[in-house]
């Protein structure tokens, strides 16, 4: 039987910081341009969140039941694991979706951009063909560019829009450290994973270019970010608050380069989880001063 806390675990709550960031950094954004709104805020934070528990579920049924993670190294999947059918799993993922679409509907609904609906519609698309579907984007090495644009680009600007009416480009530039940090979060599970996913047909990036090269995207996925930091502050000069992120960065970084391996990925995880979220906050903070 499975229990509430296997639930919690299969929605992987150390990844969902990769969904709020990027709609804390939007608001922020839209507060540095006097149109800060609450209520669609609110909305597009329900509105990731859900997508993001939603794609964990459905990665974990496709990833299951095609046979990816029975070798996996990291922590068990509710199907691989046997903790849970693929049929309760999958329907895991679409109520998290239709929650997700609701959400959704009601913000364009409040906001009146009807051509947001495209937008969501593509959303929840690319979170289901991620590993779902007969040709799983995510299995041909295009992971890493999906992660960038929803978890970056779309999701900060989307919420700046829906907010102050308008975009910007440093806050283009902010989205992009933002989606860069979700990209080294899912580096360092297709690192970890890199020889049973070659073993499974499973050619994610890190396949693709090989160890070295994956691990030397990690860093610059982890340090390019705070370069892009200083840029955005020629605009808001508070937002170099974010580059005290720069040591941490750069010890995991070398720390990848130097050949991390075993457990030293899930310390590896960790670190770049609290990296990231502690990013996005800071120039959150700065935006908004």
């Amino acid at each position: 039987m499975t229990t509430t806390a296997d639930w919690i675990a299969g929605a992987r709550p150390r990844t969902l910081w990769t969904g709020a960031v990027p709609v804390i950094v939007g608001s922020a954004a839209a507060i540095a341009e006097g149109g800060f709104r609450l209520i669609p805020a609110l909305l597009a934070l329900g509105v990731a969140l859900a997508l993001q528990v939603g794609s964990n579920y459905a990665n974990d049924y496709s990833d299951g039941i095609r046979g990816t993670d029975i070798d996996r190294i990291g922590p068990e999947r509710l199907v691989a694991s046997g903790k849970a059918l693929p049929s309760s799993v999958k329907r895991a993922a679409y109520l998290s979706f239709l929650a997700g679409a609701l959400l959704g509907l009601a913000l364009v609904v409040y906001v009146e951009m009807w051509w947001l609906l495209a937008v969501g519609a593509v959303a929840i698309v690319a979170a289901w063909t991620y590993t779902g579907s007969s040709r799983p984007y995510g299995y041909a090495g295009w992971g890493e560019v999906s992660v960038f644009v929803f978890f970056g680009p779309v999701a900060v600007l989307g919420t700046m829009l829906t907010q102050a009416g308008h975009v910007t480009w440093w806050a283009v530039v902010a989205s992009a450290g933002v989606g860069l940090y979700a990209v080294a979060l899912l580096l360092v599970n297709n690192i970890r994973d890199l020889e049973t996913d070659a073993l499974a047909g499973k050619r994610t990036l890190a396949v693709k270019v090989g160890e070295l090269r994956a691990r030397q995207l990690f860093a610059a996925s982890v340090t390019l970010p705070v370069g892009l930091a200083v840029i955005v502050a020629f605009a808001h000069p508070w937002v170099l608050i974010s580059t005290m992120v720069a040591l941490p960065s750069v010890i995991i970084a070398f720390g990848m380069r130097m050949g991390a391996s075993g457990r030293n990925f899930a310390v590896m995880f960790q670190g770049i989880s609290g990296v990231g979220l502690a990013y996005g906050l800071l120039m959150a903070v700065g935006l908004a001063l």
